[in-house]
């Protein structure tokens, strides 16, 4: 005989403590998911966000197999500022419609991996009046996401008097807060059908009582429960708590309604939303406004600009420094100038001298090669007088002979 299978993706949000992995243990009468160790809890980091924990398994029972996904969120609720604390929760669900659409424009599709949540259980802490803000706000925003079942933890903890009070409470305000919780589909063509979905939603919020463990009654009946002086509060005791109607609606009654609706409903309107305001192809854009953010960004904008204010500081004093060694360094290029300069000028001077004195004696070597006549001479004396320079010649030869006041030239034949 062919196995037939179903794929039922459940996610538990709540605060710590109100027993949501008992409740789901309980459930499939497995152990589904380990419990978390509590006594670690004092070294969670002050800001340290909400976890996304994923649980699958596998059950089968008289040829049907259940693929089971129990989706966590360990961190949500147990800070003193649970502002946003909602946002990771938000977006897995958005993220798993967003998968699933962008497998649905692949041109193969058969091995789709469908992640979408078909039920959220919110757990309801069983004290104070009513709802606290925080359920108010989160149920708020999963009512449009996903089929929301609101579940009041620890029924055992109230009195039936005071659980059926709070239960009023919590159902009127749900419904002037306008939350939609899931409501299961009256068929008025079955009688019987009918009158279970009418009980179900007359239930609503469900109240339940987690316990793995086996007790016996007074009558020595063997059930799951829990134990107190005053007697045995029983898991499946429609007298005690709405267990068996949550699991009714979950794995009995209405897993396909859940399924379907999940279909036809919440992925058909965010399919819808984003095919209105995108383009084909192209990415979701991430949500940037998150308050969570916004704070992160903020603080690290200040961070960076006080670290900048001290670079420039910094900078400020660096060039300082360097406009100081500047001034330093060019008034001792300065004195340096001014130490160098006048014996370079005297140097110059004598440069300068000494060439005027050559050109002079050449120009006196060539009035003497003037002088000299092509024809014999037997004896020739002259003399000439001038105010600054004199010029000798013997046998053919010339002296340049420094005077005052005479130039004396004696030229000879040879």
């Amino acid at each position: 005989m062919r196995t037939r299978s179903v794929l039922i993706v459940f996610q538990v949000a709540g605060e710590s403590g109100l027993g949501k992995t008992t409740f789901i243990n309980t459930l499939f009468s497995t152990t589904i998911k380990n419990y978390a160790d509590h006594k670690r809890r004092h070294q969670k980091q002050i800001d340290r966000t909400v976890e996304i924990e994923i649980t699958k398994a596998e059950l089968e029972e008289k040829f049907f197999k259940v693929r089971l996904t129990v989706i966590d969120t360990p961190g949500f609720g147990d800070y003193v500022n649970n502002r946003d604390s909602w946002q990771p929760i938000i977006e897995f669900l958005d993220d798993q419609h967003e998968s699933y659409m962008l497998q649905e424009q692949q041109p193969r599709r058969t091995d789709k991996i469908d992640m979408r949540v078909h039920a959220c259980l919110y757990f309801i802490r069983p004290t104070g009046h009513t709802l606290k803000p925080l359920d108010i706000e989160v149920m708020k925003r999963l009512s449009s996401r996903v089929n929301l079942i609101p579940v009041i933890a620890k029924a055992d903890t109230l009195s039936p008097a005071d659980l059926a009070r709070y239960k009023q409470r919590v159902k009127a305000v749900i419904e002037a807060q306008g939350i939609k919780i899931y409501t299961p589909p009256i068929e008025e063509d079955d009688e019987h059908a009918a009158t279970h979905a009418r009980s179900l939603m007359a239930a609503m919020p469900f109240a339940v009582i987690g316990s793995e463990k086996d007790v016996k009654t007074s009558d020595n009946r063997v059930v799951k429960g829990r134990q107190y002086a005053w007697g045995v509060a029983e898991v499946e005791n429609e007298d005690h708590c709405d267990f068996k109607k949550l699991r009714s609606i979950l794995i009995r009654t209405h897993m396909l309604d859940l399924i379907h609706t999940t279909e036809e409903q919440h992925y058909e309107a965010y399919r819808a939303q984003q095919m209105e305001t995108r383009k084909f192809g192209e990415a979701r854009p991430r949500k940037l406004d998150n308050p969570k953010f916004k704070e992160e960004e903020e603080s690290l904008r200040k961070r960076f600009t006080e670290q900048v204010k001290v670079e420039e500081q910094r900078f400020r004093q660096w060039e300082q420094k360097l406009i100081a060694e500047r001034d330093r360094l060019n008034k001792d290029l300065e004195a340096t100038h001014a130490a160098y300069v006048p014996p370079i000028f005297h140097l110059q001077m004598i440069i300068t001298l000494t060439r005027k004195q050559d050109q002079i004696t050449g120009a006196g070597n060539r009035i003497f090669a003037g002088l000299i006549h092509p024809e014999p001479w037997t004896s020739l004396r002259h003399f000439w007088t001038t105010a600054n320079c004199g010029l000798s010649t013997n046998s053919g030869k010339s002296r340049l002979m420094h005077s005052s006041t005479l130039i004396h030239v004696h030229l000879t034949t040879p």
